[in-house]
């Protein structure tokens, strides 16, 4: 039922603007980890879109993220900038992120990457669906480079309210969260190094 309420809300918002900042620029708010302190593998830099979902990320050659669409309202969001979009009913949808991490560990070729957003405020005709999200992705990154399977971990801390002043906690269980897999791909235009 959480899933269905996010969806509802999250699928009324419609990204009318594009991003506030050149991807290209150096994206802030994004710490790189790489386990034995090599460098990040500039092979995986580029756009890699989950099979399911709506998730993104546009990685740069130094491991950072540029850019992410998250899953709630398919929405383009950019490290240490609020995205602030237009929803289908001409009210507002706000995405503030906190900070995110990338780590990679070359041994397993196993990377992880955390997006936290700490403001998410999303306004539909007299609905309002609030609070803030952590997103765990982790898994392998595949030999060829083009495909990453993660079991995704969302921590939701979400109230929803309606036009007639009923609330509804969507939050997720706090120790465990809500787990699913999917399979990132890296796209055809994604950025070669």
């Amino acid at each position: 039922m959480k899933w269905k309420w996010a969806s509802v809300f999250g699928l009324g918002v419609v990204l009318i603007v594009g991003c506030s900042r050149p991807l290209n620029e150096r994206a802030g708010n994004v710490k790189v980890i790489v386990e034995g302190g090599g460098k990040f593998p500039s092979s995986l830099a580029g756009r890699w879109q989950a099979s399911q979902h709506g998730w993104e990320f546009e990685f740069e050659p130094d491991g950072r993220i540029a850019s992410a669409i998250v899953s709630l309202g398919r929405v383009r969001v950019v490290p240490g900038r609020t995205t602030t979009t237009p929803t289908r009913s001409g009210h507002q949808a706000v995405f503030t992120p906190g900070p995110w991490t990338v780590h990679y560990v070359p041994s397993t070729r196993e990377l992880t990457v955390e997006i936290i957003m700490d403001h998410v405020c999303v306004e539909m005709g007299g609905n309002t669906l609030e609070g803030s999200s952590t997103d765990t992705f982790v898994g392998p990154v595949a030999a060829s480079n083009r495909a990453w399977q993660v079991q995704w971990t969302t921590f939701t801390r979400y109230l929803a309210r309606t036009s007639d002043g009923a609330s509804v906690h969507l939050s997720t269980d706090p120790t465990y969260g809500e787990t699913k897999s999917l399979t990132f791909e890296k796209t055809d235009d994604s950025v070669r190094p």
